[in-house]
């Protein structure tokens, strides 16, 4: 199954779930980000990369505005070269508009991700030979507050039935673009990887998640993400101008 076909498919499965309290607004980007999340993946779902870098969930200035995992705007519009129609969310948050491309706040991790891989990598093609990145679970929550709330602090309740699709969907990804290794970017990924994908998955590591909200990661995320990357047997392009 393709990873549009994939898409498509959580979307219709996660649409009926609902969240009490403390959670107050939900957003699902595969459906009104639609346009720009399946023009990532035709454009750079590749089948037998390096390894498939697995996110949480989407970030409300990168994903939840562009519909690309870490798709902080700019990287996205002039990186990716993306730069689709977004609608809207059936309920917006006051305090979390979704502005699509003409958004101008900067999501920090996605900035980070996506600049590392334009600094090491040079193309988007060349990057995508190598890696895909995707997120786990699809959904954005907020608090009524505007506080993002993210997938580990949902109750068991609400928690199983939508780890239990994006299971589902985390398995028939790494079955279509069959990865040389599964990396969470952060522990929550990573642990979800491998009890999604059990005792068949490929091997799953793990990279520093580059979170502001990280004190390790506001010191140099790259240079330790890189360090990872190499422990676990990925072999990285030469930074550009040396031999």
């Amino acid at each position: 199954m393709h990873p549009i076909a994939i898409s498509r498919w959580l979307a219709r499965e996660v649409a009926g779930l609902r969240f009490g309290r403390p959670t107050a607004c939900v957003y699902n980007p595969l459906v009104y980000a639609r346009r720009p999340h399946e023009a990532y993946l035709d454009r750079y779902a590749a089948q037998g990369v390096d390894a498939l870098l697995l996110g949480m969930n989407p970030g409300p200035w990168g994903m939840a505005q562009t519909g690309v995992p870490f798709g902080e705007v700019s990287l996205v519009r002039d990186f990716l070269g993306i730069d689709e129609r977004v609608d809207q969310p059936a309920v917006v948050h006051p305090k979390r508009p979704v502005e699509g491309f003409a958004c101008v706040r900067s999501e920090v991790s996605g900035r980070r991700l996506w600049g590392w891989a334009r600094e090491r990598y040079r193309t988007p093609r060349r990057f995508s030979r190598a890696f895909l990145v995707a997120n786990y679970c699809p959904l954005v929550f907020m608090e009524q507050s505007g506080l993002n709330r993210t997938p580990d602090k949902l109750p068991s309740r609400e928690s199983a039935p939508l780890f239990e699709a994006c299971d589902e969907a985390l398995r028939r990804l790494v079955a279509w673009c069959e990865p040389k290794r599964v990396i969470g970017v952060g522990a929550f990924a990573a642990a979800r990887a491998r009890e999604a994908l059990g005792h068949k998955a490929p091997p799953i590591g793990t990279i520093l998640h580059p979170s502001p909200a990280s004190p390790a990661a506001n010191r140099g995320w790259a240079a330790q993400a890189e360090k990872q990357l190499r422990g676990m047997g990925v072999k990285l392009p030469q930074p550009h101008g040396k031999a």
